[in-house]
């Protein structure tokens, strides 16, 4: 099945599966493959066209971001040189939709860890607890329902490398089993109560919370600040802070509560009822600059 795009209609596969808002994709040879819930989706981009098996266009417009008015949110975060430089570096980058169990987990296992380390936390977790999809040549996992986790030890978890977040993530899967949570409704909250639904969780702190509320519940608003962002923060908008606060935090790893709460609200306020694309193209940006 094919999507065609356009000039008015930009999207850049690549940029958008590796900039570091999803963690269980793969590209081998032309194709990507990644599996969301319980289908293997393969998906291409050549030229105008994007080509994909296993989903209907619904799904991978929904999805992939496909919906978003790419060009009008460009417009509206354009607020200055250094996020129009961002935007055009990483051009086509488009915010995911995920399933927002998956991506719960996923950000809880990311605390303090690289994007190659929750790689492989992720793949082990599904090698072990999930079911194998044997695909065009390839094994393949599905993620772990709650149900799944809820009746794994901890001890279990650990041994897929999670370390302390094993706790976490055991503890989270039963909260969202024994009271058989639906995550997806989160949706229908505003931002502000949604993401108060969230850190109830163990391992969810504002960051976390933040990241799954934009990669996965539709809230754009959401600015998530890990140490990218900061750098960010600090080196170009230092004015919109007092001196003192820039000097506090510019050499600190990890950001107090209190702290996080100023960056990401400035975020958000800046950039408007887009800013986590705001927030994207510069994490990408400095990234790819350092």
């Amino acid at each position: 099945m094919n999507i065609y795009l356009s000039h008015s209609y930009p999207f850049n596969l690549d940029v958008t599966l590796c900039c570091g808002q999803v963690f269980r994709w793969d590209k081998k040879g032309q194709w990507w493959y990644g599996v969301v819930r319980e289908k293997i989706i393969k998906i291409r981009h050549i030229d105008d066209k994007l080509e994909f098996k296993n989903i209907d266009k619904n799904f991978a417009k929904n999805y992939f971001g496909l919906n978003d008015d790419l060009p009008k949110i460009v417009s509206q975060i354009s607020k200055d040189k250094h996020i129009k430089a961002a935007v055009e570096a990483s051009k086509g980058l488009r915010i995911l939709q995920q399933d927002p169990w998956e991506c719960l987990i996923s950000y809880i296992c990311a605390t303090y860890k690289n994007i190659s380390a929750i790689k492989q936390m992720l793949f082990n977790i599904s090698k072990k607890f999930g079911d194998k999809i044997h695909f065009d040549g390839y094994d393949f996992y599905t993620f772990p329902t709650p149900e799944k986790l809820a009746r794994t030890t901890a001890e279990e978890l650990a041994r897929c490398g999670l370390g302390y977040r094993a706790q976490y993530v055991s503890e989270t899967a039963k909260m969202i089993y024994e009271n058989n949570c639906e995550l997806e409704s989160l949706r229908n909250l505003s931002y502000e109560k949604a993401k108060e639904e969230l850190i109830h969780f163990p391992g969810v702190g504002s960051k976390v919370a933040d990241c799954v509320l934009l990669f996965s519940l539709g809230k754009l608003e959401a600015f998530p600040v890990d140490v990218w962002v900061k750098r960010v923060i600090v080196k170009y908008y230092a004015d919109y802070f007092p001196k003192e606060f820039i000097e506090k935090i510019s050499d600190k790893e990890s950001l107090t509560s209190s702290e996080y709460v100023k960056l990401s609200i400035f975020g958000r306020r800046y950039f408007g009822e887009y800013a986590g694309y705001a927030q994207e193209h510069l994490y990408v940006y400095e990234r790819a600059r350092f």
